[in-house]
């Protein structure tokens, strides 16, 4: 009953001889799939990424920092070795890398990371050098304690 008001040509006849009209629809399914794969990958990735020097450090009650900038971070394991960031460095060269920091401008607190078996002498040295270096601002990174 209803009527096409075209010119009576059939749907049949919009191709051309057996050529395909461009599809003009963006199929986005593959997309989404890949988008999907790429999220997992780094869902998984992530948390390997954050892994630096594994350390086990003292629990305490103090509540965690909010901390948005690249802060530095100066470990010493349980064996004694000391680490910036995540590269190990001789306990000699904390004061001359640490001052080449200074140079470029670094104002942020900076964090030392004590094993808790590590040897509390060596976390003192450590603390002494970057004090030395002319950074008042720091910080002992210790474990929430989940228990108190």
């Amino acid at each position: 009953m209803g009527m096409s008001a075209g010119s009576g040509r059939s749907s049949g006849s919009r191709r051309r001889r057996g050529r395909r009209q461009p599809m003009s629809e963006i199929n986005v399914t593959p997309m989404v799939d890949v988008m999907l794969v790429l999220l997992i990958i780094f869902m998984v990735a992530a948390p390997l990424l954050t892994v630096g020097v594994p350390i086990e450090l003292p629990e305490t009650q103090a509540k965690a920092l909010n901390s948005e900038s690249q802060s530095i971070t100066i470990s010493v394991n349980s064996s004694g070795a000391v680490y910036l960031n995540d590269t190990e460095i001789p306990i000699d060269e904390v004061v001359a890398k640490l001052e080449a920091v200074a140079k470029a401008g670094y104002k942020e607190r900076i964090f030392v990371r004590g094993d808790r078996a590590a040897d509390y002498g060596t976390v003192m040295k450590v603390m002494a050098r970057i004090s030395a270096a002319g950074f008042r601002n720091i910080g002992l990174v210790t474990d929430q304690d989940l228990n108190a």
